[in-house]
């Protein structure tokens, strides 16, 4: 049974900026060191780190929450597998609130086109 969908866009130009401007701080506040290590290392980081905070929030949405209740941003990770298909991995307080609302898998899609960047989640329970 599905629990909640979330969806987000991003404009990629956002984060293509905060790259030119040295805004690390930024990336360290979003991103998982995993997240920053994979991004960094793509020929287009900007279109990768945009699509990955679309999936955060598209969980956050999906999760019917927010960022609320103790969940922060590097609770939930994007991660993929050997063939390059995204997941969600969670730790912390999203784990936790994932685990008490009985929720069993996550479903995450990503997309980007030119300057935007699109992310869909799916809970089930």
């Amino acid at each position: 049974m599905i629990f909640g969908i979330g969806v987000d866009i991003v404009d990629v130009s956002r984060f293509e900026r905060f790259l030119a401007e040295g805004k690390d701080a930024i990336f360290q506040r979003l991103f998982t060191p995993g997240e920053n290590e994979y991004c960094r290392g793509r020929k287009k980081s900007a279109q990768h780190y945009a699509i990955r905070f679309a999936a955060k929030e598209a969980f956050f949405k999906a999760i019917g929450l927010g960022l609320r209740d103790g969940m922060s941003w590097h609770d939930v990770e994007v991660i993929n597998n050997d063939l390059g298909k995204p997941d969600l991995g969670l730790g912390g307080r999203s784990k936790a609130i994932f685990s008490e609302l009985q929720l069993k898998n996550s479903f995450v899609s990503l997309s980007h086109d030119g300057t935007y960047g699109v992310a869909m989640v799916v809970l089930e329970r």
